[in-house]
């Protein structure tokens, strides 16, 4: 028998369902940790949930941290090309940049309050490599995408504000304002039309107010 016709040594899963069974043992590590919190949420809960050995998941994503780690960027990597996407096309008219922004903003409030960033954000609260993890996949990755933004919005006399960094910080403080750390300490998050007003508002107040 030939090498290219040889099974899977016994034990070991071909590639593409190893990458579905790692996809599932994710899957349920997140719902373990949004239901349970991050510190019941142990290797072992994973494992006896996924119907999978803790040795398993030892071998494939290291110890809990790591696959922590590893939900973490995957949760980003979505968001950024949510935000991409959002933001990939040039705004033509004011209502075109309005609608655009409150668009981002609908979806920023949304994501930072949502059940699996919440339980991510705590479980990093304890850990600085988590946090970190958590600073490069957000603010750092997506962050320069919103500020590009703001720059062209800017260019094209869409919004008074030429800096797009120092924009993108006023923007999200006033989508964000203490919203996120109040969920993360245990009040409900706000539901869908209370984020469409918030978005609303911050916008408008975005695009009313002046360059400091």
């Amino acid at each position: 028998m030939s090498s290219s016709t040889a099974p899977a040594r016994r034990g070991r899963l071909p590639a593409h369902e190893r990458a579905r069974r790692e996809q599932e043992v994710l899957d349920v590590a997140v719902r373990v940790i949004v239901r349970d919190g991050y510190a019941a949420a142990t290797m072992q809960a994973i494992a006896d949930e996924a119907h999978a050995s803790k040795e398993t998941l030892y071998s494939w994503f290291g110890d809990r941290e790591a696959l922590v780690g590893r939900l973490i960027r995957a949760n980003a990597d979505t968001s950024a090309a949510a935000v991409t996407a959002a933001l990939s096309r040039p705004a033509a008219t004011a209502d075109d940049a309005r609608r655009t922004l409150e668009g981002y903003a609908r979806g920023l409030l949304t994501l930072l309050t949502g059940e699996v960033s919440v339980a991510l954000n705590r479980a990093a609260m304890g850990s600085p490599t988590l946090a970190a993890e958590l600073l490069a996949g957000g603010r750092h990755r997506v962050g320069p995408v919103v500020a590009a933004y703001l720059t062209d919005l800017h260019a094209a006399g869409l919004s008074p504000h030429p800096d797009g960094e120092r924009a993108f910080s006023l923007l999200y403080g006033l989508v964000v304002r203490d919203t996120q750390i109040r969920v993360l300490l245990g009040e409900e998050p706000p539901g869908t039309r209370a984020i469409a007003a918030r978005a609303r508002d911050a916008v408008r107040r975005f695009l009313e107010a002046q360059p400091a």
